[in-house]
């Protein structure tokens, strides 16, 4: 008889029954030695301290990965609103680009105006610096899939390697280095094909 797992041990008799039957049930306990009781009892430790082990080992790895997912709840929690305010950031810059280009002779309004506008914009990006999104050029670089999508392809201008963006509708934005929102190019076409 294992005696390791304690659903195998005899079941002890209540003190109701005969005490004929209660020496039958202590015969086979007897029987054994006690060394053999001590190797099993030994065992039994064994495999109740591999059961703790584990048992700790996965309390350790729920630790872990929860105060990873609360890490990254806190970071990018949020995400959606970055990505609206990004949206007003990108149309700021649109209504800058719809200006006139600036003049010696332009009314005095107009500049004020720009300058103001050009104000606005740098402290808009500079909070959201501050909160961890970051506006990434693409211009002149090479394509990257993780930041960029493709909008078009044209063959390449003198000088421009292929694969190269040559024009930016949009600049690619990150949340904590995290892609928010992709940017639009405008990518150099490989060699005649």
């Amino acid at each position: 008889m294992d005696m390791s797992d304690p659903a195998e041990m005899p079941p002890v008799p209540p003190a109701a029954e005969d005490a004929p039957a209660a020496q039958d049930n202590a015969a086979p306990a007897a029987a054994t030695t006690p060394e053999e009781r001590i190797a099993a009892l030994e065992a039994e430790v064994a495999q109740v301290r591999e059961r703790w082990l584990r048992a700790e080992a996965e309390m350790q790895n729920l630790r872990t990965r929860t105060q990873r997912e609360v890490a990254d709840a806190r970071q990018y929690a949020i995400q959606k609103f970055a990505g609206d305010v990004v949206e007003a950031a990108q149309n700021l810059r649109r209504g800058l680009d719809a200006l006139p280009p600036q003049a010696e002779d332009e009314p005095a309004i107009v500049t004020k105006l720009r300058e103001g506008f050009e104000g606005v914009e740098r402290s808009f990006l500079g909070v959201l610096e501050r909160n961890g999104i970051a506006r990434r050029e693409a211009q002149g670089q090479p394509f990257d899939p993780e930041f960029h999508q493709a909008m078009a392809e044209q063959p390449a201008p003198e000088g421009v390697a292929p694969g190269t963006v040559i024009q930016a509708w949009t600049p690619a934005w990150t949340l904590n280095g995290r892609l928010l929102k992709p940017a639009m190019v405008v990518v150099a076409a490989g060699g005649a094909g």
